[in-house]
């Protein structure tokens, strides 16, 4: 048996039309992802889905939070996501998948959006991520060494004359 069986969709016994469903991800869903960015998590995932004869319109709503280190101090935090993503599901002889658009074979039994639900929640973390994203404030410790390397930079910086003298020119009439 499958350790995300239970993020599959019973597509045969549902009836045309809207249906709701809800997923809790925690730390042992990231697990199950070789190499997964995000190690430590917690999110609920709420799934509206639409039967159609021709299609599945699928829209996941994503709100939790996930650990990241801090770009700017290395510190872990608590970022906060919140996101939405739409999918659609067609049928086709084999299965593939595009952009936007999975294809199935037709009659399937059951779908597992488990895949779906861990990239939306990759997706939903910033590219750079700082304290700031959730509100709060660098370690201030690491931050001190930040300031010490710009201003050693600063003096190193080796003597312009050209940029000296435009400095005590002074344009104003």
């Amino acid at each position: 048996m499958d350790a995300l069986d239970h993020f599959s969709i019973p597509v045969t016994g549902l009836h045309n039309g809207l249906h709701e469903f809800d997923f809790q991800v925690d730390t042992g869903f990231f697990q199950h992802f070789e190499g997964s960015p995000i190690q430590v998590g917690d999110a609920n995932v709420h799934l509206l889905f639409d039967k159609r004869p021709d299609l599945y319109s699928m829209t996941f709503q994503i709100t939790g939070t996930v650990e990241v280190a801090c770009d700017r101090c290395l510190e872990i935090f608590a970022l906060p996501i919140e996101d939405t993503q739409n999918l659609l599901v067609k049928f086709d002889e084999t299965a593939w998948e595009e952009a936007d658009v999975i294809y199935v074979t037709k009659g399937i039994q059951k779908l597992n959006v488990s895949k779906y639900i861990y990239e939306f929640i990759n997706l939903a973390v910033p590219m750079v991520t700082t304290h700031d994203d959730a509100g709060e404030r660098c370690n201030p410790e690491m931050l001190k060494f930040l300031t010490k390397e710009e201003d050693v930079a600063e003096a190193e910086e080796p003597l312009n004359p050209f940029k000296d003298a435009l400095r005590d020119l002074n344009f104003e009439n």
